[in-house]
């Protein structure tokens, strides 16, 4: 038995087969057990990941009574290093983690839902970010492949909403604050605010979080129609990057989506970004438009990368495409008689596709939305 009580966390390892970590309120955050990786998301949904033999990796949700069961597994460990530690971390197990019974964990539940509405969706290098969802659903929402937020209206916050729901953030957060780096301000746009709404709720941030980075998503028309000077003034208070769904460099895929804007207007934007200071993700699809547009698509979005004044500083995300069965894309897909691409066509294509980001000298990473977790 052994353990590592650092300063945002506390990791114990019963033995060579098991490993569990938690946050400094005492609350569950992964558990290796033997060759099953769980993840607990602030909402007590347990995650659970793991690699057959000689097979693709699997990956699911438990149930609620499932996730139980676990969470007893998790707290019988607890109970065991709390006898045989040495003393300063056996203390730190009886008093943060061993409180957190089962049912007490399950009920953390309730407590996310008094706090957030669902997150949809965080950029990968965001998943350790303080959301804040200055804003509800996504000012566009039409884009035919998306069903993030379906049935919920766009709705910004009010400052003193704002205000509010950042203290009730911290509060549910607890000493969870010390593993968590950043403010994103979610939901799906929540930088299309004019000036005059996002100054407010940039103030309110660095009050109750202050010295975070802020980031956060914006769609390419909301974003042009900000001044330039506006990009310079939130990064003096603050921005760090901003995100933005680019799909594909080929405009003539973009239409088919029902994505606003154009590759040259995407690029016009990125250099406006960079001009104020801003650091940028781009997040590119790669399968979507199916074999049909597979290698228009790939050309497009490389040239337009190429045409941007990117750097080490900057991301782009290659996202897997999944298509969802009922959603506008696949009926239209359908009508137009495009061929999808098979998983392994598209892990292939995405492999290829980040080699050649990389010669560009920008950083690329795989961007697979069935991965978050917050």
């Amino acid at each position: 038995m052994r353990a590592e009580c650092r300063e945002a966390s506390t990791l114990i390892h019963p033995d060579p087969r098991h490993v569990l970590s938690f946050d400094r309120e005492g609350r569950l955050y992964t558990f290796y057990d033997d060759g099953v990786l769980y993840k607990r998301a602030l909402d007590s949904t347990l995650h659970w990941r793991r690699r057959a033999p000689g097979g693709p990796r699997e990956r699911g949700v438990l149930d609620p009574a499932e996730a139980l069961a676990v969470f007893a597994r998790v707290h019988m460990h607890a109970r065991r290093a709390a006898e045989l530690l040495e003393p300063g971390c056996a203390a730190r197990v009886e008093r943060e983690i061993l409180p957190w019974t089962p049912e007490r964990l399950a009920a953390e539940r309730a407590r996310f839902q008094s706090v957030y509405r669902p997150i949809a969706i965080l950029p990968p290098d965001q998943y350790f970010s303080i959301v804040v969802q200055a804003t509800e659903g996504c000012t566009w929402n039409k884009c035919t492949f998306c069903s993030f937020y379906q049935g919920r209206p766009f709705h910004a916050k009010t400052p003193e909403q704002l205000r509010a729901h950042a203290a009730a953030v911290r509060d549910f957060l607890g000493r969870q604050l010390l593993l968590r780096r950043g403010v994103f301000l979610a939901d799906g746009n929540a930088l299309a605010l004019s000036r005059a709404r996002l100054l407010p709720i940039f103030e309110a941030v660095r009050e109750v979080f202050p010295g975070r980075r802020i980031y956060g998503f914006v769609d390419l028309y909301s974003g042009e129609r900000h001044d330039p000077a506006d990009w310079g003034e939130l990064a003096r208070l603050g921005l760090e990057r901003v995100y933005v769904g680019m799909e594909t460099g080929l405009d003539e895929l973009l239409a088919f989506l029902n994505k606003p804007g154009s590759a040259d207007e995407l690029v016009a934007f990125v250099r406006e970004l960079k001009g104020a200071g801003v650091r940028v993700g781009l997040i590119a699809m790669v399968g979507v438009g199916g074999r049909g547009y597979r290698e228009a698509h790939a050309r497009a979005t490389l040239a337009a990368l190429a045409r941007m004044p990117l750097d080490r500083g900057d991301l782009v995300y290659l996202s897997p495409f999944v298509e969802h069965p009922d959603s506008a894309y696949a009926r239209e897909r359908a009508a137009a008689g495009l061929e999808p691409m098979t998983r392994d066509e598209i892990e292939a294509e995405t492999a290829r596709l980040a080699a050649e980001v990389r010669r560009l000298g920008v950083r690329a990473a795989r961007y697979d939305i069935r991965e978050f977790i917050y």
